[in-house]
């Protein structure tokens, strides 16, 4: 019968080492009366900086069980953690086709999901695997060349791949531990089984993903690169076969299509098939960069220290008179800014950090929500031509090569003076005007919403801040309807999953979408 206790706390500069002592001190305990304990979640609090604590929720087990719980079950910081019931996974023979489209996290983790139940599926990824996509992107980066089948939205792990890795959700799901415990067992850190805000790293996700390939592989399941989803081959109201690479057909009784949010050539063919599409909301808008140290003191109290990772934030702002939100966005602390185009001729920004976060900046989206009454027109895939004529604007104004427009954040607000641009996004930037990139609803929204972050962290207006355009891909632009059993409206056989089907936003939902789904079709199967 072990128990929890929350709301331990340990001063800046005590190391974790101290924590047993602390949890005997709290209940006035010998030393021989615990036998086992862990941490299972440490959060940092800020409130009064620069004197920061760590606050834990620790799990223990004690000699005296019984004697313990009477003394203290009137703790509102303890309770007793009842054992988890593994789940039991029923193993299933069929001869169902299955394939899924897309490994991101959404096709990834419905992949290992129906490998429980001993299904094999097929696993179809248009770009490339990760290795020899760092060197597409890489290419990009450094030279302008972009692959639209090879980049930071499309091939193996998705777009967030060339993200942040965070892994943080506000879904109150059970099998949020399935996924964090999953990544753990490929090759992830193990403290993000019990941080607050867990992240992975670009670079240690990149490792994560060739484990879980490989595990998939040895266990058949066939994974296929360079294999795009061209159309779909239907009787009547129910999937048949999908098409290939515009060549090859492959049958296929249930379909798990994971696109990611920047498959506009697939929308495009869904609405072509009369599949039920709908205009969804999103955000648009900037990505700014401040120095990591000037975020830390705004923050800590405190340029710095060992103990803490690079700080973070969260913004938001809501224009009372328009009713527009103004928020942060994929905020990455010691990051980097990245050209992330999908598309030649178009300019899009995203931001991406490793494990370390050891950039000397931090940086975030800085987007404003805009929905149906903004977009060109009442067509399901108005959103997308929203998008496009952003990206292509910044990359006009950026010079035709990728290059992006940038503005130092006191210029963009208005302010006299003479201020220099600078920005760590490959393949360089131009120093441009955004307000000619952004329509003028966007910028001065974000004008506003800008002065409003300054009173809740002051010093957030600064000459040292620099905005890079444009942030477009926040989210799909598109609903994939679906009904209570996951399947499209209008086509039985297919379930879109993930956030290219307009359901989740991020990796944990996504791949939280993912096991759903595989779920379902298991249901569907027994």
């Amino acid at each position: 019968m072990p128990f929890l206790l929350r709301n331990l706390a340990l001063n800046l500069g005590e190391g974790d080492e101290l924590l047993p002592d602390r949890l005997l001190e709290r209940f006035s305990l010998a030393p021989d009366e615990l036998l086992d304990f862990c941490v299972v979640r440490k959060a940092i609090d800020a409130r009064k900086k620069p004197h920061i604590k760590f606050i834990y929720s620790i799990e223990f087990a004690l000699a005296d069980e019984e004697g313990f719980w009477r003394r203290h079950c009137q703790d509102q910081d303890v309770e007793i953690v009842h054992a988890k019931r593994e789940p039991q996974y029923t193993k299933l023979v069929g001869d169902k086709r299955i394939i899924i489209v897309g490994m991101g996290p959404a096709g990834l983790f419905a992949g290992l999901r129906l490998l429980e139940y001993g299904l094999t599926p097929t696993i179809l990824e248009r770009g490339r695997p990760v290795a020899e996509r760092v060197k597409d992107i890489g290419a990009f980066w450094q030279r302008g060349a972009l692959d639209p089948e090879s980049n930071v939205q499309f091939g193996e792990g998705g777009a967030g791949t060339f993200s942040d890795g965070k892994l943080t959700t506000r879904i109150r799901d059970a099998n949020c531990g399935y996924v964090i415990e999953k990544l753990v067992q490929f090759g992830a850190p193990r403290e993000i089984l019990y941080l607050a805000k867990p992240h992975v790293g670009t670079d240690r996700l990149r490792r994560v993903l060739v484990n879980i390939r490989r595990h998939l592989e040895t266990n058949d399941v066939v994974i296929r690169f360079r294999e795009k989803l061209t159309d779909i081959i239907t009787d009547g109201e129910r999937l048949r076969a999908v098409v290939i690479n515009d060549r090859t057909e492959a049958p296929c009784d249930m379909l798990l299509l994971a696109p990611g949010n920047s498959a506009r050539d697939t929308y495009s063919m869904l609405e072509r098939r009369s599949i039920r599409l709908e205009q969804k909301a999103f955000a648009v808008g900037i990505r700014i960069e401040h120095p990591q140290e000037l975020i830390n003191r705004i923050q800590y109290g405190l340029s710095g220290h060992p103990q803490l990772p690079p700080a973070d934030y969260a913004l938001t702002w809501n224009d009372s008179r328009s009713g527009r939100s103004v928020y942060s966005f994929c905020m990455c602390p010691g990051g980097v800014v990245v050209a992330a185009a999908s598309e030649e001729g178009g300019v899009v920004t995203n931001g991406m950090s490793d494990y370390r976060r050891n950039s000397s900046y931090a940086n975030s989206a800085l987007v404003v929500a805009v929905g149906k009454d903004d977009f060109p027109g009442k067509s399901s895939l108005a959103g997308v031509e929203f998008q496009r004529t952003l990206e292509r604007n910044a990359f006009i104004t950026g010079g035709g090569d990728y290059r992006a427009p940038a503005q130092n954040l006191m210029a963009f607000l208005g302010e006299k003076g003479t201020y220099g641009v600078s920005s760590t996004y490959l393949p360089g930037v131009r120093e441009a005007d955004l307000s000619h990139v952004l329509p003028g609803y966007v910028t001065n929204a974000l004008r506003e919403g800008i002065r409003s972050f300054e009173r809740k962290m002051r010093g957030f207006i600064t000459g040292e801040a620099n905005l890079t355009g444009v942030e477009t891909r926040t989210s799909a632009p598109v609903r994939i309807v679906r009904g209570e059993d996951l399947q499209s409206l209008t086509l039985r056989g297919l379930y879109p999953i993930g956030e290219g089907a307009g359901y989740a936003g991020g990796i944990m939902s996504s791949a939280l979408d993912g096991i759903r789904a595989a779920d379902a079709i298991v249901c569907s199967l027994l």
